[in-house]
């Protein structure tokens, strides 16, 4: 097999395609393969239209960015014919390599996509020696097709609004931010419905001009911010709303955190003493430290043992089997730990916690009727601040929104399921 043989394999070329010549110049850097791929002569094509074969009408020379050739970089040039179909006329043919429109092969399409969901757009840029600009196009584009907009433009923010909501019934709720401009992205996803979970609209209020009905919401799963709660009332008038357990642990969790900082002022505490209290002790993933810091803490009776003692009892509240035997056990648990926290002073903003649960107590028991919770949201949303926090922010919204459908939805799996030859 000579060297022709093996880069027309490695290209993927087809009858009537074949490799007429390739040339490498070192005369520039980085060095360049140049590939030149012709169609043999009196070949037919098909109508980009109706498939038919049609005879070529004229020639167009066209250059494409491929894979590089080891270290250097490899461009694909070919002679691109219109065909002439007696239905639809002079048409240019799509050719097999590459997308039309597109400056680059499918396989570096594919290898670019694939080192962004992993990789910040601009190290990829550097990596690939292309634009940052030229890369987010590509993102764009396979973004707004797998959404079903295939003619997206890239500067609106109502292209990535195309999914159909028509079969959502449930949905929940969380928060991040753009960059350091604090902008603030809604970040909705379908909790149940007929259709699989994935990113919706950025906000609820699209949902009529996307095929969904405000009305046939049931159920919104959230947490506890004033926005969200009076934006379900107002938009989803017919919609439940249960108040995520996750963020009621992590109010009492970061009032707990305050406690121990407030004493740590007035009195020394032991080492490793902070993960400990942070750390989920159902996990077994203490460190011996940590648990001898555990120890000593309850033993000395100190504010921020209590604090601990306060948080940990929520677990009692969690494994109630019935909802009736929850609002049993949330209104003996805020009876008996508000009595505590009247005691000492330090001990005040956990009395800011249970007055939380208290005041959402009614739309955390829904936990128990719908079953619904926010944990896969938090688990991709954690996926989110990841890309964000490697990007050191996004340049703008519909950066980060695309970020966020190639990383959470199943456009990220286009690129997965390609095999090679």
């Amino acid at each position: 097999m000579d060297g022709t043989q093996i880069l027309t394999l490695g290209l993927g070329l087809e009858a009537p395609w074949i490799l007429k010549d390739q040339h490498l110049d070192t005369a520039v850097s980085p060095h360049r393969l140049e590939l030149y791929v012709e169609a043999e002569r009196g070949s037919l094509y098909p109508c980009p239209e109706c498939g038919k074969a049609c005879q070529a009408h004229d020639f167009a020379d066209k250059t494409w960015r491929h894979l590089n050739f080891f270290q250097h970089h490899c461009y694909l040039h070919a002679r691109v014919p219109r065909t002439k179909c007696p239905e639809h006329g002079v048409k240019r043919i799509e050719v097999p390599w590459a997308r039309p429109g597109s400056d680059f092969t499918l396989l570096f399409e594919q290898a670019a996509m694939s080192l962004v969901k992993e990789m910040p757009v601009l190290a990829v840029s550097r990596q690939l020696e292309i634009s940052d600009k030229r890369l987010w196009r590509i993102v764009h584009h396979y973004v707004g097709r797998m959404l079903g907009n295939w003619t997206c433009p890239m500067w609106r923010l109502s292209a990535w609004t195309k999914p159909r909501l028509g079969a959502v019934i449930a949905m929940s709720r969380c928060s991040s931010t753009c960059s350091a401009s604090r902008n603030r992205l809604s970040l909705p996803s379908q909790a149940a419905a007929r259709m699989p979970s994935r990113l919706s609209a950025p906000s609820w209020r699209p949902m009529a001009a996307h095929g969904g009905d405000t009305d046939n919401v049931v159920e919104v799963v959230c947490d506890m911010s004033p926005a969200f709660l009076s934006g379900v009332t107002e938009h989803l008038p017919k919609a439940e709303v249960t108040v995520d357990w996750f963020h009621i642990v992590q109010t009492f969790t970061k009032r707990l955190d305050e406690v121990r900082k407030k004493e740590r002022r007035e009195q020394g505490h032991p080492k490793s003493l902070r993960w400990a209290l942070l750390k989920n002790l159902d996990n077994e993933n203490l460190t011996p430290k940590q648990l001898a810091a555990l120890q000593e803490l309850v033993a000395d009776q100190s504010a921020t043992a209590d604090a601990w003692v306060i948080k940990e009892k929520l677990r009692w509240i969690q494994k109630a089997p019935t909802p009736r035997a929850a609002r049993w056990r949330i209104t003996n648990y805020l009876k008996v730990m508000q009595a505590a926290v009247s005691e000492k002073p330090l001990l005040k903003p956990m009395g800011k916690a249970l007055a939380t649960l208290e005041r959402h107590a009614d739309a955390v028991v829904r936990r128990w009727h719908s079953g619904l919770t926010n944990a896969r949201l938090e688990g991709m949303n954690g996926l989110f601040q990841a890309a964000r926090s490697r990007a050191r922010g996004y340049r703008n919204e519909i950066n980060f929104i695309a970020m966020i459908y190639l990383i959470g939805s199943p456009v990220g799996r286009l690129f997965d399921q390609a095999k090679s030859t």
